[in-house]
């Protein structure tokens, strides 16, 4: 990012100065040599399921009875996603989709974390096309667990028309119910993580960008005084580290959040009950 005063503070935001909704804007790594979509972003998804798969790969080398602290360390997140999320929701068929949930998981948060990286310094989700991408996965694999149990027109009848309904209620509870399971839910998967890291990516950028501007001020702005602009420029900035702390926070809430409700529609799908 071209900066004020040659302060650089985004180093992806561009080569504009101030950054604004261009911000968001993918860059293409080659231009002309290679298709746009080979662009800064989509590197950042590759290497993001790079990292995870080195992660895991180094994760399982050398285990001991007694795990050292890189072991605890992997085996605490491993649990996590194996205890927390794919047991307690799957039950005895849980291990069928452990890999699908862990690698859901892992890839979310390390895209989640990129936001706090000084070398992307955007999360990957923030962008809604990444987040939807996920989400059809997701689609993917309730839907396919479904009819692999149920036959096709078996898990549509499970999925759009609850047990008990009376007969008179089937012209409106199954549109209903298909719209819900079928349509919508992918929708609303990718937009909750879409919205959550492009908000936080969104507030980090005024408070840097603004408290940026406020810092290198050389002149008064609507009657305040130069010191109070650049006092205010060094209170934004210190709080921007806040904001930092809590888009981290955010990121990993939502990376649980998203393989949760992965895990519950699948869950939903082969139970015996809708």
């Amino acid at each position: 990012m071209g900066g004020t005063n040659g302060l650089l503070l985004l180093p992806l935001e561009g080569e504009s100065w101030p950054p604004g909704e261009h911000s968001f804007d993918s860059r293409p790594l080659f231009p002309g040599v290679l298709p746009d979509w080979v662009n800064n972003h989509a590197a950042q998804a590759v290497i993001g399921a790079l990292l995870v798969m080195f992660f895991w790969w180094w994760m399982s080398r050398n285990l001991k009875t007694v795990p050292t602290r890189k072991q605890f360390f992997g085996e605490t997140l491993y649990g996590l996603v194996r205890n927390s999320i794919a047991r307690d929701i799957l039950g005895h068929d849980f291990r069928r989709y452990l890999p699908f949930l862990l690698a859901l998981f892992s890839f979310i948060l390390v895209n989640n974390l990129f936001g706090q990286f000084f070398v992307f310094m955007f999360p990957t989700f923030s962008k809604i096309g990444y987040a939807w991408g996920l989400a059809l996965c997701a689609w993917l694999l309730y839907n396919v667990a479904g009819i692999r149990k149920w036959g096709l027109l078996g898990y549509l009848k499970q999925a759009t028309l609850p047990a008990g309904v009376p007969k008179f209620l089937w012209i409106l509870i199954i549109p209903l119910e298909f719209l819900s399971n079928i349509i919508v839910r992918p929708l609303t998967l990718g937009l909750r993580l879409f919205a959550n890291l492009f908000a936080g990516h969104l507030v980090i950028m005024v408070f840097v960008v603004g408290g940026t501007m406020l810092l290198t001020t050389t002149q008064p702005l609507q009657g305040f005084p130069i010191p109070l602009l650049q006092t205010a420029g060094v209170v934004s900035l210190l709080f921007s580290f806040a904001i930092f702390a809590l888009e981290l926070l955010v990121g990993s809430i939502q990376a649980y959040i998203f393989t949760v409700l992965t895990a519950q529609y699948v869950a939903s799908a082969i139970s015996d009950d809708h």
